[in-house]
Parts: C-alpha cells; structure tokens; sequence
C-alpha cells in the first residue's frame, strides 16, 4: 500500500510528540506502575491524533483506516508498551463499535470527549473466567423499567483505574444462543455501585493501569446501549478486526527497535578479540529475524488494504495477530541473548520487549484463537467446533 505525505505526516507528528513528550518520561511511569493518562491523552487529542478513523460529526478526521494503522505503527517507538496499549485502547478497542453503531446522543456523550482526549475509555469483555472465549461472560445487565442493572466482574481491564467510562459487554437475556444475547453499553466509571480493584502484579506492561472491575446494582439507563440489543457479540467480534490489526501494526516498530539496537550493541562488544557481530551466526540470525518482521509488515498492509476496501478482514486480521505474537517473542528472546548478562537486567531493551511483548500472544484472543480462526476460515476444523 502506498502511503501519502499525509500518512506521513502523521508519523512525524506523532513521533515527534513521542521524543519530546513521552519517552523522557517512561522509565518514572514504569517504575510507578501508570502513567498520567489524562495528561498524555489531553495532549493527543490536541494534536488530532485520538480520532483519525472516527468521524469528523464526532470531532474525528474521517480518515480511512490506514491512517490509523500508521499511527498504531509509529506508537511502538514508544520505550514502554504499556503507554502504546493504553492509547490503543483508546482508539481501537474501546471505541470503533460506538462509532459505528452508536446513536448520535451516544456518540455526544462518550465518543466526542474521547477523541478530544477529554474522557479516558476502557473496554469490558474479559472476565475472571472468561477471556478469549468471549461467549462465556457472565456479567449480566437485566431490564428494569427503562434501565439496565449490571452485576458481575471484569477483569485485566487497561485503563480502568483512570477511566471515565466502559464499553461493556454484557449479558441482556438468559435465553437464545450465547453470541445473540449480549449487548455492549457504555458506562461511566463514578456510577453508584462500581469499585475498582488494582494491584494486579503484571510481569510485563508495567506502565499501564490494569484493574478489576466489580458492578453491584450499577443502574444505566437503557439509551446507553450501543446498537441493537442482542448485537454486541457481533458487535465485538468487527471491534475485534481492528484491534488484532492494531496490535499487529504496534508491534512492528517495537521489533525493528529491538533488532536495531542489539546490532548497534554487538557491533561494540567484544568476546575473544572481537565483535559479536562478526560471528556469523549472529548476522545471519539477526538478518533472518528482520526478514521475517518485513514479512509482517507486508502481511498488515495487505489486511490494511483489504479493510479499507471493504472487506473481511478476520482471517488476515488474525494471522498477522498471530504472527507478531510469535514473533514478539523470538525476536526478544533471540536479541536479550546476544545481550549477554546484560539480557538478564532489567531495565535493558530486550528484556523490556521480553516481558512487555509476551501478552501479545494472550490478549485480544489467544494464539490458539487466532489459529482456530484461521482454521475455521481454511474449512478445517472438525464440524463439532464449526457448530
């Protein structure tokens, strides 16, 4: 895909924003657990950055969705993938089915003040027993005049110790298959009823708030409700085209990042009078890894193109998930190698990208996910789990 100067300059905005704002900062925000997520998204909002796909009756540009992926992209020379999956959150998790299917009053209320970088949203799918299999959440929202009363609990839920609100998946029926009795809703966080609970101990993504989300009675009135009732399993599933896009497209820059500076560092140390770079195995091995990150990359844009011309995207969608996943963690383990003891410390790049990279095959569906996906549109899963 061809990208214009107006791609262009997005990135430079962006990455300029990063350098002089951001990434002076992210070492404090890792040690302190989160980052001011107000502050930095105020700041994105002002640069125009939080609404480039959203529409511009909304406040957004109206940009076609590679705009987007180029800024999921250049988000990766964020030095902390925490700070770049909060803002994602932000732009592509919790946000595009509002966008799409939201009422006019709905998108007023939530969607403008999200892109202004005014309101900081969270998304609410994964429970304590249920992540990737979405159809098994159990938080129900039942009918109660013209409100809806929410009970359950959300779990690893970004941003949500910050948040103002929720996209929330919920049941709204015990009747009728699992993917027909959902609907998202949008829902403040100062509602009476919710509590958040933090001090969830990530090995990685240190930067970013993640929180445990309890709704006792929490009373909505029933126009915050996105699209049709019973849709938001559908709903979440397009939502889900775009967020495994995203985290396909973050992962780029981060792996480039990595392979860069670990040729930079064994290019200068030394083990039995020479570089360890010169140790073919090592160039070979770096070399192979950067071909594989350009195999990506191709695999993105492809999807890019296909989404932005209409088309179905899951099944791309879902490789190139899958792909960065796996190659998230070869490439870092590969790289913290070549580190040598300084691998092994933790404030060193590799070992960051070791820990931050490993939820990439576990969030936004797991690899095993993906694959069964993949299979589903290949014709070759058994016709038990076809049903």
């Amino acid at each position: 895909m061809k990208l214009t100067h107006e791609h262009e300059q997005i990135r430079r905005t962006l990455r300029r924003f990063i350098d002089d704002e951001i990434n002076p900062q992210v070492d404090a925000w890792e040690a302190a657990g989160r980052f001011p997520a107000h502050e930095v998204f105020g700041r994105l909002g002002e640069l125009g950055l939080l609404g480039l796909t959203k529409p511009a009756s909304c406040g957004g540009a109206g940009l076609d969705y590679s705009y987007g992926v180029v800024m999921a992209e250049t988000l990766g020379h964020i030095r902390s993938a925490g700070v770049q999956m909060a803002i994602g959150v932000q732009t592509d998790m919790a946000t595009p089915a509002l966008a799409r299917f939201g009422s006019e009053a709905l998108q007023r209320e939530f969607l403008e003040p999200s892109i202004a970088g005014e309101r900081v949203a969270c998304i609410g799918v994964s429970e304590p027993g249920a992540g990737s299999d979405v159809a098994a959440i159990r938080t129900q929202a039942r009918r109660d005049g013209g409100d809806y009363v929410i009970d359950g609990t959300k779990m690893w839920i970004t941003n949500s110790l910050q948040a103002d609100w929720i996209c929330l998946l919920a049941n709204t029926t015990s009747e009728g298959p699992a993917h027909r009795n959902k609907t998202l809703i949008c829902v403040p966080m100062d509602a009476p009823g919710i509590t958040v609970q933090g001090g969830i101990d990530k090995i990685g993504m240190r930067a970013s708030d993640t929180g445990i989300v309890h709704f006792d009675g929490v009373r909505v009135p029933q126009h915050y409700r996105i699209g049709e009732e019973g849709q938001g399993f559908t709903y979440q599933m397009l939502q889900f085209q775009e967020e495994r896009l995203w985290a396909a497209a973050n992962a780029l820059q981060m792996l480039d990042i990595c392979i860069e500076e670990t040729v930079n560092y064994t290019r200068e140390r030394q083990i039995f009078g020479r570089p360890v770079l010169d140790n073919q195995t090592v160039h070979f091995r770096l070399a192979e890894l950067r071909a594989d990150v350009e195999c990506l990359r191709s695999l993105v844009w492809r999807a890019t193109e296909h989404y932005v011309d209409g088309s179905d995207v899951t099944e791309l969608a879902s490789m190139a998930k899958l792909k960065a996943g796996r190659l998230l963690r070869t490439v870092s383990d590969a790289c913290l190698q070549y580190w040598g003891g300084m691998g092994f410390t933790w404030d060193n790049p590799a070992s960051r990208l070791y820990r931050d990279g490993r939820l990439a095959s576990i969030g936004g569906g797991a690899d095993e996910v993906m694959l069964s996906v993949i299979c589903k549109h290949m014709g070759t899963l058994p016709a038990r789990a076809r049903a």
